[in-house]
């Protein structure tokens, strides 16, 4: 399959919408993976991005990269795909019409943007690899709304039984930490949430050793951080 030169965008694809410049030092440097299950659709792209202002283009191995862009004609071969990927890296997946195992699939593997195969342009390519780096998402309104149904299930069926929400935390220890963030110690914290104290610290080693935490110090941080609080 031929890339067009001319026009600079992806075969069967609409034309491109035209992007603002971004002034050279606002940019940043995004180190980017592209992966194929096509030699020829990856050599394609590839000839697309490189060069691009603010690109890198990572070679070989994608274990560096910030990025990576995935080709692929069906999800389900995805895990296999971007194996050797950074577990933080975010996933720019190009495909057909996912499944919903297969949409769950690559949501499993960093999904951030999808972009349908007939959606396809340059332009695209590199508005989403920067909404990637920037930690946008971007799904088509009709799998939004499967991931959405999905997520309500998910509570419904496997995390409320298990007293657990969405954000892997338990509604009191998310209050433990919450009270925690904001001063108190274990016996202010029992005393108002009508606990004994040997409850509040049962709950913080059982959260602790469930996430990989050191102590109550780095528990607080990790939720801070993570938006958990």
């Amino acid at each position: 399959m031929a890339f067009s030169t001319a026009s600079r965008e992806l075969p069967g694809a609409r034309p491109a919408t035209r992007l603002h410049a971004v002034p050279a030092a606002d940019r940043a440097v995004v180190r980017v993976a592209v992966l194929a299950d096509d030699v020829f659709l990856r050599a394609g792209l590839l000839s697309e991005i490189q060069g691009k202002p603010g690109i890198h283009v990572v070679a070989g191995s994608p274990a560096s990269a910030d990025v990576v862009v995935a080709i692929t004609e069906s999800a389900t071969e995805l895990p296999a795909l971007v194996a050797d990927a950074p577990t933080n890296a975010r996933l720019v997946l190009i495909t057909g019409a996912p499944r919903p195992a297969e949409l769950w699939t690559a949501i499993e593997q960093g999904l951030v943007v999808l972009i349908p195969r007939a959606e396809l342009t340059t332009a695209r390519v590199l508005r989403a690899i920067a909404d990637a780096h920037q930690g946008h998402g971007h799904l088509p309104a009709e799998l939004l709304g499967q991931v959405l149904h999905g997520l309500a299930r998910l509570q419904r069926d496997v995390l409320a039984p298990r007293e657990l929400m969405l954000n892997g935390l338990s509604r009191r220890e998310t209050e433990v930490l919450r009270r925690l963030a904001d001063g108190q110690d274990t016996a202010e914290i029992a005393a108002e949430m009508s606990y004994s104290e040997r409850t509040v610290k049962n709950i913080l080693h059982n959260l602790t050793s469930r996430l990989g935490l050191r102590n109550r110090t780095h528990a607080v941080s990790y939720a801070l951080r993570n938006g958990l609080i």
